[in-house]
């Protein structure tokens, strides 16, 4: 089978995401200029650079009370930064519900039950209890193709690793179980790890 997207698929359901999977899911939170917290899952997210070590997300959708976009996006271009926080498979659930669409200003940590704790190097709140979070500063929003497509930039200033997870001296995904994003409403879990080593090691 081939399509052009600007002709449509013609199936039933849309495959790009499913061809592009899996995605480890940014669970971004962030806070408006007014101190109120938000919390939101992205899978376009990931490492971008290693030094300065920078990450990126993308906002693909608008939401009514916000001007052209989502109330992430809307919230770093008010305070210049955001953190980022890895999802385990224990938190699945607490994450789909940080997923819902709420009006501009409601707390998904409250809705959803989620501890939060205060970052380190920036005015922001984070998962209390994940893996990992990352503090970021906003290095650049750069507005993509499409009506409400945004990519957000950021270089990571803090770092946060829950003790169990360092396991001789290296992070261990196993314990924790990274959760990513398939098509659809599918979603995968990592449980197991293999080395490979490159050609010139």
């Amino acid at each position: 089978m081939f399509y052009r997207p600007e002709d449509g698929h013609g199936l039933p359901h849309n495959p790009f995401n499913a061809i592009i999977s899996p995605r480890p899911i940014g669970w971004i939170s962030t806070r408006d200029g007014a101190g109120r917290d938000n919390l939101a899952p992205y899978s376009f997210f990931n490492a971008v650079a290693y030094v300065p070590p920078q990450v990126m997300f993308a906002s693909t959708s608008a939401k009514e009370d916000v001007d052209g976009t989502k109330d992430s996006v809307a919230n770093i271009r008010e305070t210049g930064v955001f953190c980022v926080n890895v999802v385990e498979y224990a938190a699945r659930d607490v994450m789909n519900v940080s997923s819902a669409m709420l009006p501009h200003g409601e707390d998904e940590f409250a809705r959803a039950g989620i501890d939060k704790a205060e970052c380190e190097q920036i005015a922001c709140a984070r998962v209390a209890n994940a893996p990992a979070s990352l503090e970021c500063k906003l290095t650049q929003i750069v507005q993509l193709p499409g009506e409400a497509n945004f990519a957000v930039f950021g270089e990571v200033v803090g770092v946060h690793m829950r003790d169990d997870c360092v396991v001789d001296g290296r992070f261990d995904v196993t314990r924790f179980q990274p959760l990513s994003r398939l098509g659809y409403r599918d979603y995968t879990v990592v449980r197991d790890v293999f080395e490979l080593k490159r050609p010139d090691d």
